[in-house]
């Protein structure tokens, strides 16, 4: 099943990330799980842009869902891209979704994956409304 990105989506964030030697498995391709790992290292990367920090604190901004659209198959050496686009806004959550292309054609998608992130209490693991700094910041 393919999950399609909304059209509507703001671009926040754009990095570079090699591909590792590491990353393939024994059919000599980047394994499917690698790209969720690359997900969420723009994810992260994004969070920390916004000047906040990843360290385990009273809430957390967690993943509640995840998906990948897969259109090509990726080895060593290389180098994607990565833009990450925030969707619709809820209360306490946000969407986001992440595309991927090799820097050496940037307009060829090789993947393209979402994530739905959930603003939590981490002492009473419930969602609680965003702070307003935070909203702030991606809104």
């Amino acid at each position: 099943m393919r999950i399609d990105i909304p059209e509507e989506k703001r671009l926040v964030h754009e990095m570079r990330m090699p591909i590792r030697w590491g990353d393939m498995d024994a059919f000599g391709h980047v394994n499917n799980t690698v790209f969720f790992r690359y997900m969420e290292q723009a994810r992260v990367e994004w969070i920390e842009s916004l000047g906040f920090g990843i360290q385990i604190d009273k809430t957390a901004m967690l993943m509640v869902n995840g998906f990948c659209n897969f259109y090509q198959q990726l080895n060593y050496p290389g180098e994607l891209v990565l833009k990450t686009y925030i969707g619709a806004i809820g209360k306490s959550s946000v969407d986001m979704y992440t595309t991927m292309a090799l820097v050496t054609n940037e307009t060829q998608l090789v993947a393209a994956g979402g994530a739905t992130m959930v603003c939590v209490d981490l002492q009473t693991n419930k969602s609680i409304p965003w702070p307003n700094d935070v909203l702030q910041k991606i809104a």
